[in-house]
């Protein structure tokens, strides 16, 4: 692996034309011939008036700094990040996120990362989303065959870019602890696809103690939502960020505002874990709605806990108006199933449900975008 990586930088470094490292060996040369004439190195004028930072920016970055006693590296580095294709502005931020970028070596560190990461078919612009999202973890040589796992485990350099705009330090943990869980999860049940969609939601539970995530599977159970069922890896998801205090007091929240029995929590997690996550100012207004305004029975509602995610403002309120009305006024069988009218989407639902009644109702356009505002049109106060 060594010699071919040698061999690959080799060719880019004598093709200027396709090389990610052009001329750096020019830039290293000419740099160090320049730095003989010059008096001293001032960081923070430099860190200024060559990368481009602000003044505070600078003031802080120099502190990390003040060792070097030459532009000769940073000549370099800056040299390497422009022929790479990073903008100026980009350039500058990534300076001022990581200052100490300037004291690596191009030719012993930034390169070979380059290298390494174009072999795994890394695109030029996703090695620069690489570089800002990975700050200080892209000059250790590591990445490369960090980059290498989450791709395998992740199934793409999309959704790999995607976890690390959540969490940038799972290029930084040690397989040690991200290997150990991984494996936990397929023992639970989880396939590659699964295990990959939880880590791109919740990229924190890879590089959490093991006892950690050992306690997010019990506490998933608990719940009513076993392991191999198809609500298990949104459970986790859903108890990621809880304890189990947090956990218990949810739990009693549900029973109390819907006036659930535990039995009937079970059932409705077990359905929809993201119940878990609405927060108890939402579900209390979307009880007081279900229950007391439309007179659901909080079974009915357990049974369908889905309609506890959807939006009270335009989804749960309007459409409830809307078949209200179109049944007051005789225009719809009273035996249509209010859940599966909020299921079906928003095209569909006026397809069927307004625009065959624009004779009969010719406002009923109208008055429902109205309600979807947040509004009530004097049609849709019913006594």
């Amino acid at each position: 692996m060594l010699r071919l990586q040698k061999c690959i930088l080799s060719r880019l470094l004598s093709s200027p034309a396709t090389s990610p490292i052009p001329h750096f060996h020019r830039v290293l040369s000419v740099s160090a011939a320049v730095v003989s004439s010059r008096p001293s190195f001032a960081v923070e004028e430099y860190l200024v008036a060559t990368c481009g930072l602000a003044r505070d920016q600078a003031l802080k970055a120099s502190s990390k700094l003040s060792h070097l006693k030459s532009p000769s590296n940073p000549d370099a580095v800056l040299a390497f990040l422009a022929d790479l294709g990073l903008a100026p502005a980009d350039i500058a931020a990534a300076v001022a996120k990581d200052p100490k970028l300037l004291c690596t070596g191009v030719e012993r560190t930034l390169g070979p990362v380059v290298v390494g990461l174009t072999g795994l078919g890394i695109s030029r612009s996703e090695i620069l989303r690489l570089l800002s999202l990975a700050g200080d973890k892209f000059r250790c040589r590591s990445i490369v065959s960090k980059v290498q796992y989450y791709l395998n485990l992740l199934g793409s350099s999309e959704d790999l870019l995607r976890v690390l705009q959540r969490s940038c330090y799972l290029v930084g943990s040690s397989f040690n602890r991200v290997e150990p869980n991984v494996a936990f999860l397929r023992q639970c049940g989880l396939g590659a696809c699964d295990i990959a969609k939880l880590c791109i939601c919740k990229p924190r539970m890879l590089i959490s103690k093991q006892e950690r995530v050992q306690a997010m599977v019990a506490y998933a159970e608990g719940l009513g939502v076993p392991r191999g069922s198809g609500m298990f890896r949104h459970a986790l998801r859903a108890v990621e960020p809880l304890n189990k205090e947090k956990i218990a007091a949810k739990v009693e929240f549900l029973k109390t505002t819907l006036m659930w029995s535990d039995c009937e929590v079970k059932i409705a997690v077990s359905k929809a874990p993201i119940v878990l996550t609405v927060s108890k100012d939402t579900l209390q207004r979307k009880s007081d709605f279900l229950i007391s305004e439309m007179g659901l029975e909080p079974a009915y509602i357990a049974h369908r806990p889905a309609m506890l995610t959807l939006s009270l403002e335009r989804r749960l309120r309007p459409r409830y108006y809307v078949m209200k009305f179109l049944k007051e006024d005789g225009l719809l069988d009273h035996g249509k199933d209010y859940y599966s009218i909020l299921l079906i989407n928003e095209k569909v639902f006026v397809d069927k449900f307004i625009c065959p009644h624009k004779e009969a109702a010719p406002h009923l356009d109208e008055d429902y975008a109205t309600t979807c505002r947040g509004e009530v049109p004097t049609r849709f106060r019913f006594t």
